[in-house]
């Protein structure tokens, strides 16, 4: 029998790290008020943990361990540098229980809850609130937020430092807002966590079409947020759409890594439990709402529809037309209209459809946007059009950054034109 290599307690310290690292800055914000500073003293944790559970060994609750560590070292902080009297009338029952590491819980989901809407004010540019959200509360580095949206890592740098600051310097409450603000900055943080999936899903620029890591990211925190929000209805919405579009994600890439269009996957690599998962999701999202369905809700329910047909000519497209209409009047937008086109040419054919995309490219709104010129280019095809149709597959590849979509158009362009 083979010996197991002994487990590298410093690769052990810094998973476990990396799993508690957003509770830890959560529960240190709610005593300093100020993420940079709340970041910085779960890193002291961090040394802390290197220097001593090697020696010590890991505690039975590592988590509970790195939060006490650094939530001590919050309170040392403040008494530092505030009057000890003022800052205990200032911040009441927050001081006292910072002294031992919470028992109860839902302490530790306000914290976190707390720290997705501070991380998603509007006040920070989607850009920043996008990078600060992967740190806090993915844990990832900047060299692998800057990998993962093709940007110089000192620019992530910068946007996360001045999120920092304008956090601190406009005095954003780390709280969750309540009422007519807390519709308001919900609707921020599903953008930015959509923002992130859609960005693995199907990236924007690089040699990967997929990149995993980010679709999962922002999966988790759709279902940490879905924890602690049971009544939010969208909030299920949004989970149940992770879900549905992350149970294709074995299908969308052929052996090469190049990209496979919906209608040629094959969907018994599609992943039935997540898109059990989504099934849920989307029920308690319905059992919870009490108007008319959400923005997210409604794509969600699209993408059920796609992970019900077995097939593709399988597909309820006339479902997905209404939704789709349901979802242009709920949420008025090009792109919306767009996808609404590709289901009512299956509904009504690729001659109606067409009309459609072309009163939309008359707007000039969609310009720079290659799926325009892409879904027209299949549409001309349809209708046998085929000189037109490689032409518009042509352009499109002209307008993605993403090395293997645009492969794939150039080769649509080649085999529409010899077809």
């Amino acid at each position: 029998m083979s010996e197991q290599s002994p487990v590298d307690p410093r690769h052990a310290i810094e998973t476990v790290f990396r799993i508690e690292f957003p509770r830890v800055v959560a529960g240190v914000a709610r005593v300093v008020r100020d993420l940079g500073v709340a970041e910085e003293l779960a890193q002291d944790a961090l040394v802390a943990a290197l220097e001593r559970w090697p020696r010590d060994g890991v505690p039975d609750n590592p988590g509970a361990w790195l939060m006490a560590t650094a939530r001590h070292r919050a309170v040392d902080l403040v008494r530092r540098r505030e009057n000890h009297a003022r800052k205990l009338a200032e911040i009441g029952r927050d001081l006292d229980t910072t002294a031992a590491p919470p028992d109860d819980p839902d302490d530790i989901d306000d914290d976190l809850l707390r720290l997705v809407f501070t991380t998603c004010h509007p006040v920070l540019s989607p850009e920043a609130r996008t990078a600060l959200t992967l740190r806090l509360l993915g844990g990832l580095t900047t060299p692998e937020i800057a990998r993962a949206f093709l940007v110089p890592e000192a620019t992530v740098a910068q946007r996360i430092v001045r999120a920092k600051r304008t956090l601190a310097t406009r005095d954003i409450a780390f709280e969750v807002p309540y009422g007519p603000d807390r519709e308001a900055r919900l609707g921020s943080v599903l953008d930015v966590i959509y923002l992130i999936f859609n960005e693995g899903y199907a990236a924007t620029g690089g040699e990967d079409w997929l990149r995993p890591a980010l679709c999962e990211d922002a999966l988790r925190l759709a279902r940490v947020l879905a924890g602690l929000m049971p009544k939010e209805p969208e909030v299920h919405a949004l989970a149940a759409l992770l879900e549905f579009q992350a149970s294709r994600t074995a299908a969308r890439t052929g052996p090469d890594g190049e990209p496979v269009l919906l209608r040629d996957q094959d969907r018994r690599r599609w992943d039935r439990l997540l898109i059990a998962r989504g099934v849920r999701a989307l029920d308690r999202a319905d059992a919870t709402a009490t108007g008319a369905p959400g923005p997210y809700a409604l794509q969600a329910a699209i993408a059920a529809c796609h992970a019900h047909a077995h097939t593709y000519a399988d597909t309820d497209w006339r479902a997905i037309a209404t939704l789709y209409t349901l979802l242009a009047a709920r949420t008025p937008s090009p792109v919306v209209q767009l996808n609404r086109a590709v289901a009512l040419s299956m509904t009504e054919g690729p001659e109606a459809a067409l009309a459609l995309v072309d009163t939309l490219a008359a707007t000039g709104d969609l310009d720079d946007y290659h799926l325009l010129p892409s879904v027209r280019a299949d549409l001309l095809s349809r209708l046998g059009r085929t000189a037109e149709a490689a032409a518009e597959f042509a352009r499109a590849a002209t307008l993605t950054g993403n090395a293997r979509e645009r492969a794939l158009l150039l080769r649509r362009a080649r085999e529409t034109q010899t077809g």
